[in-house]
């Protein structure tokens, strides 16, 4: 509840407002019992007509002015809650897109989704709740027991008796609620996991025909989710009822003990039905804190799921600045040693049990407009090169250098400005091909068209009739793979990078669009650094060195003649894909 509290420090004095607002309509609506009692007891044996009319205004006055209260404080309510939980969900995304690559893996996209989504809206509920139920009942509670024992000392006792056990019932329940809560959010994450899995690879479950099988596969998460919000509702259920229960019984005494008090003569008949009306007062209260607790249970969870993500602290901290290193090349890898989920000690050691490694005492330079191909099987850490390099991890051991400076010294702004990056399965955003390219940068529209030929994208640009306007369906589902690569490739071409990182970018190429991008990269990015991970021989051959890489280790390196000669997997790979003989 820290986190809500914190960002509503920004509308203090609206809430302020609000509750001033709130009081001020629970105080005119707990007068109208007590006026009422007055027109029973006091103006209707007078049998003075006016005087009826008079009070009865009154209380017609004290309804409206409690309408007009009620609805103005709630309109504002709704509005600052909307504006708070705008500004929660914002902060959410900003961190989000600053996470490390090891905090998104710990996280997960799905439960950062579940938590942008359901857990704000969570959030949102008790913003709302808090400024109008949240002060409305509790204030109506104690104010109709505080009138009623100003108005019958020993009627007022009974309801304050049984008043408290039926709020502490409320309170014990929300404690545990928390927590169930927390689990069925949990839960949601699952379901977003499986949804958005389905969504994003529906092409693959209807060519395999495996929708029955995906359906029991959701089936099962969204059964466990309904189990837990079950159980969670049974659980804070409770707490209505037996309200409801307690302050039942309450009124029966009341009435019992005030129907013997009338009859001694030492009440009056508008005390016991003003008394009636006090309680439905503080019965609706009471039911109003029931969902007020069923509120907090929710958004304690939904907050602190929040929090966990808006708080946490930058894993990858930019080191102080230090003197050049005088390495011998523009990018250096320094015996760098990698694994995915490693926590590390102090002195840059693993802790615990040695893990298999993602990338082992890897070591290679490359020179300033140089190039460098990469190339193994799958999983041997040839993408973890680039993750290094972009510092979205930091390795456990060793450094990586640019430029002769250790790249955790660099602001990561300033340090991936230098990048043009194309990473397997890259997104292709429901927008204009043009805006695709341009990406939010300060492209000009010729640089934009530069970067397509570049990237042999106008092949197929130039037969839309809207062209560069054209629009790309999300994920670009309405472009195909080798469409969606160009255009990946001219973003990463359009805004002139120092470094030129392409992973697997070719893949869904021809040999003969293939050849002639690179080509156009030789020619027209000839001064940028080049790094290239593919999966192809002829898409690095022509490479200044290539690095071939197997289980995190580097097997062989060196142009493309050298390796075959020195390199035995090499030479399999250029055999099986160019049916040559070496």
């Amino acid at each position: 509840m820290k986190l809500i509290f914190h960002y509503l420090r920004n509308w203090r004095w609206q809430v302020v407002v609000v509750v001033i607002m709130k009081f001020f309509a629970t105080l005119l609506e707990l007068l109208i019992p007590y006026v009422l009692e007055h027109l029973v007891d006091d103006v209707a044996p007078a049998q003075s007509l006016r005087q009826v009319f008079f009070w009865g205004g009154v209380m017609c006055v004290l309804a409206a002015l409690v309408w007009l209260v009620n609805t103005l404080a709630n309109r504002r309510a709704v509005r600052i809650s909307a504006e708070a939980t705008e500004v929660i969900r914002r902060d959410m995304f900003w961190h989000s897109l600053t996470l490390s690559g090891s905090q998104m893996d710990a996280f997960t996209l799905p439960s950062i989704t579940s938590r942008m989504t359901v857990d704000s809206y969570n959030v949102q509920d008790f913003i709302r709740y808090f400024q109008s139920i949240g002060v409305r009942a509790p204030l109506m509670l104690l104010g109709g027991m505080v009138v009623t024992l100003f108005m019958d000392r020993g009627l007022g006792l009974i309801l304050c008796i049984f008043a408290p056990v039926a709020a502490a019932v409320a309170v014990l329940t929300s404690l545990h609620g928390i927590t169930l809560y927390d689990r069925v959010q949990r839960s949601v994450d699952d379901i977003t996991r499986i949804l958005r899995e389905n969504i994003t690879g529906i092409r693959v479950v209807k060519a395999l025909s495996k929708e029955t099988y995906e359906t029991r596969r959701f089936g099962t998460v969204n059964n466990a989710a309904a189990q837990r919000e079950t159980h969670a509702s049974t659980v804070m259920a409770l707490p209505g009822p037996t309200m409801t229960l307690l302050l039942n019984g309450g009124l029966t005494l009341v009435v019992l003990v005030g129907a013997m008090r009338v009859n001694s003569g030492e009440t009056q008949p508008g005390v016991i039905l003003a008394f009636l009306t006090y309680f439905n007062m503080i019965l609706t209260s009471m039911n109003g804190l029931s969902r007020v607790f069923l509120v907090i249970s929710k958004s304690s969870a939904s907050a602190r799921r929040i929090a966990a993500v808006i708080g946490t602290e930058d894993a990858l901290p930019t080191l102080p600045q230090a003197e050049p290193c005088h390495t011998d090349g523009f990018i250096v890898f320094d015996d760098v040693s990698f694994r995915y989920g490693a926590e590390t000690t102090q002195g840059g050691s693993f802790a615990g049990e040695a893990p298999q490694m993602s990338l082992e005492h890897i070591s290679f330079s490359i020179r300033r407009g140089g190039s460098l191909g990469i190339i193994g099987p799958t999983g041997c850490g040839k993408t973890t090169i680039l993750n290094l390099l972009m510092r979205f991890y930091d390795p456990q051991q060793g450094t990586v250098f640019l430029d002769g400076q250790d790249v955790r010294t660099y602001d990561k702004d300033d340090l991936r400005r230098r990048f043009g990056v194309v990473f397997q399965n890259d997104v292709i955003f429901a927008d204009s091909l043009a805006e695709n390219i341009r990406f939010g940068r300060t492209v000009e529209d010729d640089g934009v068209r530069a970067a397509a030929e570049d990237a042999c994208a106008m092949d197929f640009i130039g037969e839309y009739e809207d062209g560069f306007a054209h629009y790309a369906a999300i994920h670009g589902a309405n472009l195909s793979g080798g469409q969606r690569q160009r255009v990946l490739i001219a973003r990463a071409l359009a805004a002139q990078p120092e470094i030129l990182l392409l992973d697997d970018a070719s893949s869904a190429l021809d040999y003969r669009t293939d050849a002639a991008l690179r080509q156009a990269i030789r020619t027209h990015h000839s001064g940028a650094t080049s790094i290239v991970v593919a999966q192809r021989v002829s898409s690095i051959l022509h490479m200044d060195e290539i690095l071939v890489m197997d289980a995190g280790r580097i097997i062989g390196r060196g142009t493309h003649a050298e390796l075959l000669q020195s390199c035995p997997q090499y030479q399999e790979i250029y055999r099986t894909q160019m049916g040559e003989a070496v």
